[in-house]
């Protein structure tokens, strides 16, 4: 008889709550298809060299490749284009993050306004939780400096 159960390396974080977001002066379906492009994200991390989907839809697979030599693979796993928001998982990656869940998604304001809203929820690979201020630091501000790409855009 078999020990083997099913179990999976996927787990969601425990660690920092990051959340980033701009008011943008473009509608919101203006905005969400720049963010809500999970194979066009090197639209605004100029950090990125390039992006290679696997599949479509929800399941699909983004590999997005670093110029630094980094790799991040992630994992769709909601997508409403009514709603404007999605999410996703990362499965592998190079830069020291154990879990990381991420959301992405687009609130209408006033005419002609919108606000785009990035939220990670992430843990370090490596240091627990001595390190979690310095990772939180980390990932606050590549979120912060994409979603500040994303304003430059518009305006």
């Amino acid at each position: 008889m078999s020990t083997l159960q099913p179990d999976t390396l996927i787990k969601n974080p425990q660690g920092c709550h990051v959340v980033s977001s701009v008011e943008v002066p473009a509608d919101a379906a203006q905005v969400w298809a720049v963010v809500g492009n999970f194979a066009g994200f090197d639209t605004f991390i100029p950090a990125l060299s390039h992006i290679e989907m696997t599949g479509e839809g929800v399941s699909s697979l983004r590999k997005k490749f670093f110029k630094d030599g980094n790799l991040v693979v992630e994992q769709l796993n909601s997508r409403d284009d009514q709603a404007l928001n999605m999410t996703w998982t990362t499965i592998y990656n190079t830069l020291g993050v154990a879990n990381l869940w991420a959301a992405m998604s687009v609130e209408p304001l006033d005419a002609g306004q919108s606000r785009a809203t990035w939220t990670i929820i992430a843990e370090p690979a490596q240091g627990g939780a001595e390190a979690l201020p310095g990772f939180k630091d980390f990932v606050q501000g590549f979120a912060d400096d994409a979603m500040n790409n994303v304003l430059k855009l518009f305006v």
